[in-house]
């Protein structure tokens, strides 16, 4: 795969749009329709009104409707189509934030990094961390103390304790020049950051969540103690509903959302901050990651991606600008491939860049002198209704900050403050202990699931086994079905992708287009040709074509205006 080809994949596959797009099914959007028409049907509110499909809402959501509440949940684009598919891709407590004495947002996380081990152990999995110790940046006591903190602040159970490590005389050391003598092993975890939102979404769906992928909140205002929203399709359907709570999620929108789409004044901000990342070939042997620290204090990863790669990552810059329109410069691929030639062996340069990806944080904005320092913790703030009773306070609870870490406390913090005003929510949360979908892997984890369906579906090779427990845990049974050999599977796509699995993608992940599936559903972009996505255009034009009438969708354009 050439430089050139991924580069020119990517660049047609995030920055325009398919040739055919799909709307949702027609059960999905007949009510949109309806509205249109003036037909629509009657119904009760909605308890909770979501806007924002990123990890924040999908996860808000999972936990609400798992409490007996109504949920709505509405996302402009696909699900983790900005800023919750654009992380670095870790689940962790956020050593550095030690640094900026963040200590209560560590301790979360690191709690928190235990629990979603334990729910997604397909999509999470345990990584470990090599820090090479460089006088220039930090004193050897200052990284020993960091550890220490991190080892003892959330309670680790499953993860091994930090340690030191002697570069020069382990095979940790071999990728790093010779000049680093010393360092330090410590463990995270790794996740799959855009399948974290859709399994939470498809868990949400299950309990009785409804999710509608491409459909923007247009405006909504309170009347008569409810929320009255309407909401557009990117067909051109309008609808309005009502919702007793409107919680804004939309992540780098949530400021425009409150001023444009609300008409509600607030002081609370977001500071946006970019974060890019490269793909480049595969740097060291081995499943352990780097963590390198620059002479700006920052801290740059290296993590082995996608078995053939290695990611790097992340920048830390202002954002000003549009947040749908966010791509990497030219000069932060130089800055990344200069971090981390300051410890490789091999440099790594420009050329070598297979992939690159760039997203906005949407951080509160504590007023920190550089986008480095700025907290990564979250603030929810929640307007009411002035002089209504709580029944009729028709709350809006807003969302600032926050990080993919801590995505379920934060939802179940977010029903906390919601609670006073739906008395519909019952208990307390619920999710710490149940796996999400696909992560019941029974007895003997990962490993144990990989050998059943090595032994389940011998015609799959160890490769194509692997990825779809990875992908989809339990859940690969369900893709496989009856499938006795590769024709069962139907058509390929490359990368090990087949007919089957794309049908499953579209029928239970809101997929619609190449896109979604390739960069969002997977990352099989990176292995795939510009052939191999041209006849999966192909295949779910036809698809779509070939579907029976309740089933159809119709030709629309893929993109939504986006807020501000």
């Amino acid at each position: 795969m050439s430089q050139k080809r991924a580069l020119s994949r990517y660049e047609r596959g995030l920055k325009t749009p398919t040739m055919f797009v799909y709307e949702h099914r027609r059960e999905e959007t007949s009510m949109l329709s309806e509205a249109s028409n003036g037909g629509e049907p009657a119904r009760p509110p909605y308890d909770l009104l979501i806007v924002g499909g990123g990890i924040n809402g999908a996860g808000i959501a999972r936990d609400a409707v798992g409490r007996g509440a109504s949920v709505l949940l509405v996302e402009q684009h696909d699900l983790a189509s900005h800023t919750s598919s654009a992380s670095t891709k870790l689940i962790h407590g956020g050593l550095r934030y030690l640094e900026y004495y963040e200590f209560r947002l560590v301790r979360e996380a690191l709690i928190e990094r235990e629990r979603l081990l334990r729910i997604a152990p397909h999509i999470i999995w345990p990584l470990s961390f090599v820090l090479p110790h460089s006088r220039l940046v930090r004193p050897a006591w200052m990284l020993r103390l960091g550890l220490f903190l991190y080892d003892h602040l959330g309670g680790r159970m499953t993860l091994p304790r930090s340690r030191g490590v002697r570069l020069d005389r382990d095979p940790l050391g071999v990728p790093l020049q010779p000049a680093f003598k010393r360092g330090f092993v410590y463990s995270d975890g790794w996740v799959q950051d855009s399948r974290l939102v859709v399994l939470n979404a498809m868990d949400a769906r299950t309990r009785g969540a409804d999710i509608r992928t491409r459909t923007t909140l247009v405006d909504a205002r309170r009347v008569d103690g409810l929320w009255q929203a309407t909401l557009a399709d990117a067909a051109g359907g309008t609808r309005t509903v009502r919702a007793r709570a409107l919680v804004n999620a939309a992540g780098p929108w949530v400021g425009s959302m409150l001023r444009d789409r609300l008409g509600i004044a607030t002081t609370k901000q977001v500071r946006l901050v970019k974060g890019s990342h490269i793909v480049v070939p595969r740097q060291f042997e081995g499943e352990q990651a780097y963590i390198f620290q620059n002479p700006d204090k920052r801290i740059v990863f290296a993590i082995p991606y996608e078995r053939q790669f290695t990611l790097i990552g992340t920048t830390d810059l202002p954002w000003t600008t549009d947040p749908g329109q966010v791509e990497i410069s030219a000069d932060e691929i130089r800055y990344l491939c200069d971090s981390v030639n300051r410890y490789l062996r091999s440099p790594v340069s420009p050329a070598d860049v297979v992939w690159s990806y760039a997203g906005v944080r949407p951080l509160y904005d504590d007023a920190a002198r550089n986008a480095s320092a700025v907290t990564r913790d979250y603030v929810l703030d929640v307007d009411v209704a002035a002089g209504a009773h709580p029944a009729d306070a028709a709350p809006l609870l807003s969302i600032f900050g926050g990080k993919i870490t801590t995505y379920r406390r934060l939802a179940e913090h977010a029903l906390e403050k919601l609670a006073p005003f739906l008395p519909v929510l019952k208990g307390n949360g619920w999710t710490a202990e149940r796996a999400l979908p696909g992560g019941d892997l029974g007895p003997g984890g990962f490993d144990s699931a990989l050998a059943r369906l090595r032994k389940d579906a011998p015609f799959l090779s160890a490769e194509e086994s692997w990825r779809l427990v990875r992908d989809y845990g339990s859940r690969a049974w369900t893709i496989i079905g009856d499938a006795r050999g590769p024709a069962d599977l139907g058509e390929s796509f490359g990368g090990g992708l087949t007919a089957r699995e794309v049908d499953y993608l579209v029928r239970q992940e809101w997929a619609v287009t190449a896109e979604d599936i390739l960069w969002r559903r997977s990352r099989l972009g990176l292995h795939v040709t510009d052939e191999d996505v041209a006849r999966l255009d192909r295949y779910l034009r036809d698809r779509q074509r070939d579907a029976a009438p309740e089933d159809r969708r119709e030709p629309c354009p893929a993109r939504v205006a986006l807020a501000g």
